[in-house]
This record gives C-alpha cells, sequence and structure tokens, in this order.
C-alpha cells in the first residue's frame, strides 16, 4: 500500500464509512466475533463518530479497504493518561488515538504505520494517547517504535481489558 491509497474522514462522513469500518472489524476480528467487548464495536465507532472533531483514516488496496485508524480530540480534563502523570504538560492537549485496524491480509505491510502517521498527521494537539491490550506485546512494543511510552493501565469496561496507557508527544523533533 503507498499513501496515496489513504483517504481522510471526518465527522460529518461517518454514514458514508459506517459499514466499511465495521466490515474491516469484522474480518480483523473474525476469531474473537464471540467476545462480547468485540461485540459492541459498532457503538464505539457511533461514540466516536458522534464527535464533530472526529478524524479518520482508511486505507485502500483498489476500491478494497485493508484497514482504518481514527480518533478525536480527549476532552480536558478527561485524557486517559492525566491519572498516571503527576504534573500534566505544559501544553496536555490530548488527540485520543481509538482505533488502528488492519484486516488479516495486508497486516505485516507497513500499513498499519501508514494509517497511524496518516492520522497523527498535522494534529495541533501536543500529545497523542491510545490504549493497548498488553495481551498483544508485540503491538505494544510497535507503538513503542512510533515514540509512545506506557504511562499506566486502565480499564475503562468492567469486560474490557485492562489496557495499557500509551502516550506520545507530539511535537518531538524525533517523533516518527
Amino acid at each position: 500500500m503507498t499513501t496515496g491509497d489513504l483517504r481522510h474522514f471526518a465527522h460529518e462522513d461517518l454514514p458514508l464509512i459506517r459499514q466499511t469500518l465495521l466490515d474491516v472489524h469484522a474480518d480483523a476480528y473474525a476469531d474473537e466475533m464471540d467476545d462480547e467487548f468485540v461485540q459492541r464495536f459498532p457503538w464505539f465507532v457511533d461514540y466516536w463518530g458522534s464527535s464533530p472533531s472526529f478524524s479518520c483514516v482508511i486505507g485502500y488496496d483498489g476500491a478494497e479497504p485493508v484497514g482504518f485508524a481514527y480518533g478525536a480530540p480527549a476532552t480536558p480534563g478527561r485524557e486517559w493518561w492525566r491519572e498516571h502523570l503527576p504534573v500534566p504538560p505544559a501544553d496536555d492537549s490530548t488527540f485520543s488515538v481509538s482505533e488502528l485496524m488492519v484486516r488479516p491480509r495486508w497486516r505485516k505491510s507497513g500499513t498499519a504505520e501508514q494509517l497511524h502517521a496518516a492520522l497523527l498527521q498535522d494534529r495541533p494537539e501536543a500529545l497523542a494517547v491510545l490504549l493497548v491490550d498488553p495481551g498483544h506485546p508485540k503491538v505494544q512494543t510497535r507503538y513503542e517504535a512510533w515514540g509512545y511510552r506506557r504511562v499506566g493501565s486502565r480499564q475503562p469496561f468492567a469486560d474490557s481489558p485492562n489496557f495499557a496507557v500509551m502516550l506520545r508527544d507530539l511535537r518531538a523533533p524525533d517523533a516518527p
């Protein structure tokens, strides 16, 4: 996949892309669809997509969607990292990366990194935050290679994993 295959979408585009997001998710999580937390993905799409500042990047191979990344600016004072840092950064504006998903056929192709970079490119916020399931240490290692650091743990829902909270400075001169 090349960067020419990346398309950017916003809040008002959700009705046009919602089914694409659900289809990619169904393929990416085909082996886990009996998990109740995984089954709630449509709710998460609607929740994040309802933000007026929702941002989404979908990657395509021809007409075929291969993956996506989406998120929105965090609500000030409710950032996922806040409870883990005793002193907040001077500029605590934060973009929450909610989802980064690639269909199995396109994994290990650099697609995830391209989607992630495109989502964060030109963001005005100082920080990016995401949650990663520590049951997937290779994923956490990938995020660390992209400039994130683990600052704590968070279980946002009773049926969700106790996620690792990962934080990245978007203004660092060496940020990927």
